[in-house]
Order: structure tokens, then C-alpha cells, then sequence
């Protein structure tokens, strides 16, 4: 099952375009923030957590804080258990380059 089809069963949202663009969003913050060039399996349900983020949020765009009817809502950018996930995959820059392992592709054996 594919990243945007588990949103789509987690949040109800039809909307393939809007879930698609949130998506590559989190997928480009992830990329970002852990300067890697590629997202690691166990990073995959961090994406898909940022992107439901991103999908409750929307409409409340630049607030910190909202009270309603009685009730008070405060919002962060995301919870600091993403961010404590996100620290143990980030690598550090060495004299300014960041070394990250690379998959070496399947050799093939031709016959």
C-alpha cells in the first residue's frame, strides 16, 4: 500500500491532488531537515504524519493560537516526537559536505 493511499484511509480526504501535494511537501521537509537525498524506510510514517498535519491544519494558516465557542485550540508546526524521530536520521555537515551512505544498485548476472 503506498504512502497516499494510507492517507487517504487515515484522514477520509478523495482529494488525490491536495494528499499527493502535501505529501511531496513532507517528503521534501524530511529530505531537507535530514539532508539526505533519499528518505529511509523508517521515515516513511513520518512523512505521512507531517502531510496529515499539513491537511488538519489548513485554514489555520499563521496562527499560533484560536479560541472558539468556549473552546481554546493551540497549534505547533509538529509535535517534537517528529522531531525526535527526524534527529536520529539527521546527518551532520563535515567541513561544509555531508556524506551520506549509498545503496550500491543489484549487480546483474548475464548468461
Amino acid at each position: 500500500m503506498t504512502n497516499l493511499e494510507k492517507i487517504k484511509i487515515l484522514t477520509g480526504e478523495s482529494d488525490v491532488t491536495l494528499l499527493s501535494l502535501l505529501l511531496e511537501d513532507a517528503q521534501e521537509f524530511v529530505l531537507s531537515y535530514t539532508n539526505r537525498t533519499e528518505i529511509p524506510a523508517h521515515l516513511q510514517k513520518t512523512v505521512r504524519d507531517l502531510a496529515v498535519i499539513a491537511l488538519n491544519q489548513m485554514g489555520t494558516e499563521g496562527e499560533s493560537s484560536r479560541s472558539e465557542g468556549g473552546e481554546s485550540y493551540s497549534f505547533e508546526s509538529a509535535p517534537k516526537r517528529i522531531y525526535d524521530t527526524l534527529n536520529r536520521y539527521r546527518l551532520a555537515r563535515v567541513g561544509g559536505r555531508i556524506y551520506e551512505t549509498k545503496k550500491e544498485p543489484a549487480e546483474t548476472v548475464s548468461p
